[in-house]
């Protein structure tokens, strides 16, 4: 296989930065932060001990950083620790911020979420994208975008970069839209046409769905298949901790795997696709129901109500997945199959017949399949940490700070 593997984050202590001495101070640096920020309030002492280097250069480093404003002092340790008690250390709540963005069919949505991991501000607004020009969606969510950083200004934050999650294949330059069927987008630049004065990354919605449950998620294994859904069905496949990407970028488009090749006919130009059967709006159409704001309270509503009709599609919507999945899963042997977005609402109904089939169909031992507490939120939360992940792994490229390279 010819597709590369990419970091989860594109940076980390182990990024490539150059093998000078800038280059292993802002490694250092890098490292500090990921300490304090998985493992703090830490003194420096402790910090020295978890990374191996010396409690004088943990000081220097540690004093650029809260020069800086990304880590605080918090005052003296809790009591109960054998000699002199340390200051303990912490990521600021203030200072750089990253900011995600999220163009779905329905809706867009965009928040802030600070260097501790909290969302600080968050704005939406309903309404359906579909068939309408990418300008006039891109000048809404950049108005989005304005009023969640000043909201976040008023906190004592910055923005650090911007990262938009669009549902459909973005090209390796992570600006391109190539295709997004379900918005009628072709050949996008999101560059051209979001603000300019941020960093700016943008990526299928499906693989900030998989960072965030890798990053947010509850023990979730460094090898997992990651399936979302809303109109359309994406996927991302998480190897070592990293995303499988594949030579174009493309990789994951499992809503366009063919389940019944003389299905009906799909927006992406083909037959039978996994969409036709498990997405949101086909979902309703085969159980008679027509598609309002909230379709996955419908669904889970009308199943909960023993509706016949809506439990029928969610049993036939489940056997689709569990087909397309064995292919996957018979192809990449992944630890375990999350179910994220819209799926994690109909689980319940959705899980009998998948694993039925991924048990009939599956070579090896039955793969394990868990449902995401993240639910629809993944994606949103996963282009926002995916900011603040970047300001973790290289503290000294972040503009508007005090650090230099």
């Amino acid at each position: 296989m010819t597709a590369p593997l990419h970091e989860a984050h594109r940076a980390g202590p182990g990024r490539a930065l150059p093998d000078t001495q800038q280059g292993m101070r802002r490694r250092n640096l890098a490292r500090v932060m990921h300490t304090v920020s998985a493992e703090g309030p830490l003194s420096r002492a402790a910090v020295a001990s978890h990374i191996g280097l010396t409690r004088a250069a943990v000081s220097t480093l540690v004093d650029e950083l809260i020069r800086s404003g990304l880590l605080q002092e918090l005052g003296p340790e809790r009591p109960g620790r054998v000699g002199r008690p340390g200051s303990a250390l912490a990521v600021s709540g203030h200072g750089p911020a990253g900011i995600g963005a999220e163009v779905g069919v329905d809706h867009l949505a965009v928040c802030a979420v600070d260097l501790r991991g909290q969302v600080r501000a968050r704005a939406v607004r309903h309404g359906t994208n579909r068939g309408r020009s990418p300008e006039p969606v891109l000048d809404e969510l950049t108005e989005l975008v304005r009023r969640v950083v000043v909201e976040a200004e008023r906190e004592g934050l910055w923005p650090a970069g911007l990262a938009v999650a669009v549902p459909g294949l973005v090209a390796r330059d992570a600006r391109t839209v190539v295709s997004a069927p379900n918005l009628g987008w072709h050949d996008t630049d999101l560059g051209a046409l979001l603000p300019t004065d941020q960093p700016l990354t943008v990526d299928n919605e499906a693989n900030f769905g998989a960072l965030a449950e890798l990053w947010l998620g509850e023990s979730t294994p460094r090898d997992f298949l990651h399936v979302s859904a809303e109109i359309g069905i994406g996927a991302a496949v998480v190897v070592a901790g990293g995303l499988l990407r594949g030579t174009r970028g493309f990789a994951g488009e499992l809503g366009h795997v063919p389940v019944r090749p003389d299905g009906p006919a799909c927006p992406c130009g083909g037959r039978g696709c996994l969409e036709q059967y498990a997405g949101e709006e086909a979902v309703l159409r085969a159980a008679g129901l027509s598609p309002g704001e909230d379709r996955v309270g419908l669904l889970a509503g009308r199943a909960a109500d023993a509706d016949t009709d809506v439990r029928r599609a969610l049993h036939d919507a489940g056997e689709a997945l569990g087909i397309a999945l064995t292919g996957a899963v018979n192809l990449l042997d992944p630890e375990s199959v999350v179910l994220g977005g819209a799926l994690a609402g109909l689980a319940p109904w959705l899980l009998p017949s998948l694993e039925a089939e991924l048990d009939r169909r599956t070579a090896g031992p039955a793969c394990p399949v868990t449902v995401s507490r993240l639910g629809p939120e993944g994606p949103l939360l996963g282009a926002a940490h995916s900011v603040v992940r970047a300001v973790l792994d290289d503290p000294a490229a972040v503009s508007g700070g005090a650090l230099t390279a």
